[in-house]
């Protein structure tokens, strides 16, 4: 898509109809704030198919509060939907591309404020275009607390909450660690929740609860508002860690992994999310594929053996940090190694012992003390090419036989589409992220279309052995909401209501996690 495409119409709109909508936007927000010539850095980068398929027709980036309630008047009045993106950053997932072809783009990534960051309690209070970038820097040297990034830091902290995005601290719940949001309903009506009710409150950022029911959970992965302030607890600096990784030798060690692992996070021996990564996610955070393998298919058992052992890898390696004083972070170490040690062929590696306003030597391992980075796309370079990757990402319990079936199921349906199995787990208190990533090149139509294809099956394998996506792709969140269908489907229907009820012409994000509207 260039300048010289047209760009597609919102369904159910004009050409006229669309003409004085972008006047309308244009007067409301300024020129400069509506983007409608060329939209092609909109479009998904990372697409299984026809990035085409989910272009939008215009976009619209306005500055405040205000402009938000403006964009949202123009696109009641002539019934043009708008896709919320905080900077569209979300890789793997869509990136800013809209879900239904034709809608606008409402980007917030000019509304960049950090309003407050609070050292005395801990929480930081953002808008949506503040990055993990923007607020480490704020949060200045030394450090009294640390923030917890994702795998990639150049997205937004508010974007990322609201997808229910994870990182490796002790804080690496981000949905957990939310307190307090302002939110702009579809007909304009801006509402401040839990203790932000109150206009003078004191203790927004400090209490989820407020006064009645809560709502931010309600705003999270949802279209029924646009999140335009959001609280996030920090994390106090440490006054040291220690930096851990364990290799296993085998590939059937998994089960065993996960069951030792459980416990020790359970009872928060283990303080932060531990990540468990198979060989080849490892290898291609350090190497390219044709360096082992150049044949067709997924590479085979014996070229995996002989890639670990050489780069000094297990067939699965686990990730941690533990924080605090030496005696402290000592005294669990020894605790997690006795664990493990039973696992024959279990190596521990540890780093020295390093105070806290010392930074980690390798970028993969900054994410463990609060630092963002961009490590995380090293895996675009695995397949060669113009590298892209999707997402699947499916719920695991915390136990090694359901751990093991999980991976099973993928690397078999994975090999049967000609792809690697890049995946692992991230280990929280009570549930662990499956991801695993279908890597492939982009100028390649055939990978594409069947990295598409796999996600898709493996989306339809999962809901029929009762494992659930927690986000998914945008061509895929119609089939992963599907799945979901208790009572015939009774929790769409609850969103459904829902949706009417605040967003009757069905301008916000339509399609967003399955929910549509009515029209």
């Amino acid at each position: 898509m260039s300048a010289s495409d047209a760009a597609p119409l919102p369904p159910g709109v004009t050409a006229a109809q669309f003409r004085a909508a972008l006047a309308a936007f244009k007067a409301a927000l300024g020129d400069d704030a509506v983007l409608s010539n060329d939209v092609v850095s909109y479009l998904d980068p990372f697409a299984p198919g026809d990035a085409l398929a989910h272009a939008p027709s215009a976009v619209v980036l306005p500055r405040d509060v205000d402009g938000v309630r403006a964009a949202l008047d123009v696109a009641n009045r002539y019934r043009v939907p708008l896709w919320t993106v905080s900077t569209g950053r979300n890789f793997a997932y869509g990136g800013a591309a809209p879900r239904m072809r034709g809608s606008v783009v409402m980007d917030l990534r000019r509304m960049n404020r950090i309003i407050e960051i609070d050292e005395t309690l801990g929480y930081a209070l953002v808008e949506p275009g503040v990055t993990y970038y923007d607020l480490h820097r704020a949060l200045g040297t030394p450090r009294r607390f640390w923030l917890d990034p994702p795998a990639a830091g150049w997205g937004s902290v508010i974007g990322n909450t609201l997808e229910r995005g994870y990182g490796t601290t002790p804080y690496g719940d981000h949905a957990a660690n939310q307190c307090g949001m302002e939110v702009v309903l579809a007909n304009g009506d801006v509402v401040r929740t839990g203790m932000g009710a109150m206009p003078a409150s004191r203790a927004w950022q400090v209490f989820k609860g407020g006064f009645g029911p809560s709502y931010d959970g309600m705003f999270m992965q949802s279209n029924f508002g646009v999140v335009t302030k959001l609280g996030i607890w920090l994390m106090p600096a440490p006054e040291g860690y220690m930096i851990c990784r364990y290799a296993f030798a085998r590939e059937d060690d998994l089960e065993r992994v996960v069951d030792t692992l459980r416990p020790l996070r359970m009872d928060g021996t283990m303080q932060s999310n531990a990540v468990i990564e198979s060989a080849v996610r490892w290898a291609a955070g350090v190497s390219t594929r044709n360096q082992w393998y150049d044949g067709d298919g997924a590479m085979p058992d014996d070229v995996i053996e002989t890639m670990a052992r050489k780069i000094g890898i297990g067939r699965w390696n686990l990730r941690f940090c533990l924080y605090g004083p030496p005696a402290l972070v000592k005294a669990r170490r020894d605790i997690v190694h006795a664990r493990f040690k039973p696992i024959a062929g279990a190596t521990l590696f540890e780093m020295p012992y390093r105070d806290a306003s010392v930074e980690p030597e390798g970028g993969g391992d900054r994410a463990q003390v609060g630092i963002p980075g961009l490590e995380a796309f090293s895996l675009l370079n695995w397949r060669g090419g113009r590298g892209a990757h999707i997402d699947f990402s499916p719920i695991c319990p915390p136990l090694g036989r359901d751990a093991a079936k999980q991976a099973r199921m993928v690397r078999e349906r994975a090999a049967q589409f000609g792809f690697d199995y890049y995946g692992g787990f991230t280990a929280g208190e009570r549930a662990m992220h499956h991801i695993f990533a279908a890597i492939f090149d982009s100028d390649d139509p055939q990978q594409s279309r069947n990295a598409g294809a796999l996600i898709e099956t493996l989306i339809h394998d999962a809901g029929a052995a009762g494992y659930g996506q927690y986000r998914a792709h945008l061509s895929y969140m119609d089939l992963a909401a599907a799945q979901y269908d208790f009572n015939d489907h009774a929790l769409m229907r609850l969103s459904n209501t829902i949706k009417t009820a605040l967003d009757p012409n069905g301008i916000l994000s339509p399609g967003k996690q399955g929910i549509w509207p009515a029209r």
